[in-house]
């Protein structure tokens, strides 16, 4: 019968001959002499932009909140994987429009008259963080699902003192502070998808 003690033994001299066929593998003598370079990526800017199709299925009313479709875009040669949004202060209203093209403003409802259409959970000051309710990874440029499809899920609201002029309009949201995004390891996320941010 072997103890605990010989087992623990056998573990440690497998790793001593490990480290030792690595060390002998170092020691090798190439001839010549160059001198190697290596160059980091310039990460660019993920692009949020606002859909068309699929169109909200969930929309506002005074007082309401309703869903946010965009599409996310990565320019980049890797992944990248989205886990919070960095939203404007509440103070950065939406514009109406008058039709999903989001050409023609609607008069009445702008972000400057205001149209009472925020993000919901910003505040008073910019760049407040939201963590998503899972991490999503857009796809390499030129992949499949690059853009991705992202509902945010009852993420605007509207005030109950929106103006009437606002009823029935399309929305353009203010653009976010920020995207909280690293070079992403994990699995790509399929488009459509769907999530959201709490307070």
């Amino acid at each position: 019968m072997i103890g605990a003690e010989g087992l623990v033994a056998v573990t440690i001299v497998g790793a001593l001959l490990a480290g030792t066929g690595a060390y002998a593998a170092t020691r090798w003598t190439i001839g010549g002499s160059r001198a190697a370079q290596a160059q980091s990526l310039t990460v660019s800017k993920l692009v949020i932009s606002a859909v068309v199709s699929p169109a909200a299925t969930n929309v506002l009313y005074t007082g309401g909140s309703s869903d946010v479709v965009v599409t996310v875009s990565n320019p980049n040669p890797c992944p990248v994987t989205i886990t919070a949004v960095s939203l404007p202060a509440d103070t950065k209203y939406a514009t109406g429009y008058t039709t999903n093209s989001l050409t023609t403003t609607k008069a009445g409802c702008l972000a400057s008259t205001p149209s009472g259409v925020v993000w919901n959970h910003s505040t008073t000051t910019s760049d407040s963080v939201r963590t998503l309710t899972k991490a999503h990874t857009v796809a390499a440029v030129g992949q499949a699902d690059n853009p991705l499809t992202l509902t945010f899920l009852n993420d605007s609201s509207m005030s109950p003192t929106a103006s009437a002029a606002c009823e029935g309009v399309y929305f353009s949201m203010p653009a976010l502070a920020g995207v909280i995004a690293t070079r992403g390891a994990g699995t790509v996320s399929t488009s459509p998808t769907t999530d959201r941010w709490t307070s």
